[in-house]
Order: C-alpha cells, then sequence, then structure tokens
C-alpha cells in the first residue's frame, strides 16, 4: 500500500492546514480532559431526570424510607429541631411555597451552600462549562416537569396556574442545584442531592418554614 492510499483511509481530502493558533496548548487539552468527566455525569444527569415521575406521588402518606430521606435533609440543611410536615393537598402546597418568601433563615442556609458549592465546582471547570452545563439541563428537564405538574394538577381537578408556577420553579431549581452537586464532586448525602432525590420520588419538598419542613 502507498503512502497515498494509506492518508486517502484515514483522512478527508479536504482537511484544512490548521495554524499555530488552532491548535489546543498542552494546559489548554489538560483542562478540557478535566472538565470532560463532569459534563459527562451532568448529560446523564439531564438524560434521567427526564424520565422522573414528577409530582406523581403528591399527597400520599410516605412510606420509611422517604420519611428518613426527608428527616437526614433537613438535618443536613442544619435544622436538627425542624420536623417533616406533610402537606394533604395542592391548595396547601401553594400557600406552603408562598410563606418560604418570609423564612430567610432556609433561604439563607441554601444559598451558602450553593455558593460553596459554585466555588467547589469552578476548581474542576471553567465558569463557561459550568454556564452551558447549567443551561442545558433547564433546557432539557423544562418541558418535562412542567408536563408532570399539568398532569398532577389535572389528576386532583386543580387549576393549573400559579401553582403550576410553584411547583415548576421549585423543580427546576432542584435540578439545577442536583447539577452543582454533580460538578463539585460534592457527596451523594448532600442537601441537594437529598432534596432531588425526594423529588425523584414523586413528591414535592416545598422547604423548610419555621420548625416545619414541608413535603407534599
Amino acid at each position: 500500500m502507498t503512502s497515498n492510499q494509506t492518508n486517502s483511509g484515514q483522512f478527508p481530502p479536504d482537511t484544512p492546514d490548521l495554524e499555530d493558533d488552532d491548535i489546543p496548548s498542552g494546559p489548554e487539552m489538560e483542562a478540557l480532559e478535566a472538565e470532560l468527566p463532569s459534563l459527562a455525569r451532568i448529560r446523564r444527569f439531564a438524560v434521567a431526570a427526564e424520565r422522573v415521575d414528577w409530582f406523581a406521588h403528591v399527597g400520599e402518606h410516605p412510606g420509611p424510607r422517604t420519611m428518613d430521606m426527608a428527616e437526614h435533609y433537613v438535618d443536613a440543611l442544619g435544622f436538627p429541631d425542624a420536623r417533616v410536615a406533610l402537606v394533604t393537598d395542592w391548595a396547601e402546597a401553594a400557600a406552603a411555597a408562598e410563606t418560604l418568601d418570609f423564612d430567610s433563615s432556609a433561604w439563607e442556609a441554601e444559598e451558602q451552600l450553593r455558593s460553596a458549592l459554585t466555588m467547589d465546582a469552578l476548581e474542576l471547570m471553567s465558569e463557561d462549562a459550568l454556564q452551558v452545563a447549567l443551561t442545558h439541563v433547564a433546557a432539557t428537564i423544562t418541558n418535562p416537569i412542567k408536563t408532570s405538574a399539568e398532569e398532577a394538577l389535572a389528576i386532583w381537578d386543580e387549576p393549573t396556574d400559579e401553582m403550576l408556577d410553584l411547583a415548576v420553579g421549585s423543580a427546576v431549581q432542584a435540578c439545577h442545584q442536583a447539577v452543582l452537586v454533580l460538578a463539585a464532586g460534592a457527596e451523594e448525602d448532600h442537601p441537594f442531592a437529598l432534596r432531588f432525590r425526594l423529588f425523584e420520588g414523586g413528591r414535592w419538598p416545598i422547604g423548610v418554614a419555621g420548625l416545619s419542613f414541608n413535603l407534599f
């Protein structure tokens, strides 16, 4: 086999010549390789999140595993004295979600966790890569979450207006938080990971207000 035959079997005939500036440097290649495992995990997460039965078990009496996870979540979040308060219907869930705006302690705890995860993630990947990952997940899961929420509300014969926005927004936020956990390489029992798993089980973990963790 001639040299020309070998080349024609391996490369397109019109492959352009690369300028030196087009070739990634050694450090650039190493940085890209370092980001790939995290980005691959996040892509798999987005695919799995599309298949979650969002809100499929809201209002049902939770089993021991769900209760244990909920209690573990509030403890990890920094509210060991909070108790799980079971929400029984969508109207109560909407009211509980709206009261979160008046309880800054839980919001501040989540913001501190979000900030810490973001800083840890940026040690492992570039800011651009993290933003692309977050945007990709949001674009992938928002419509499936909305569809599931509409179906759940229809089963309960509830109007799909303000309650829909509250439920979808909360679930999308949980996915955002879960992506940060993956990007930062945090532990599986991180509060944000636990919160996502409660959603994954078909529940709506609304949030901590006072000494109650409202779980629908």
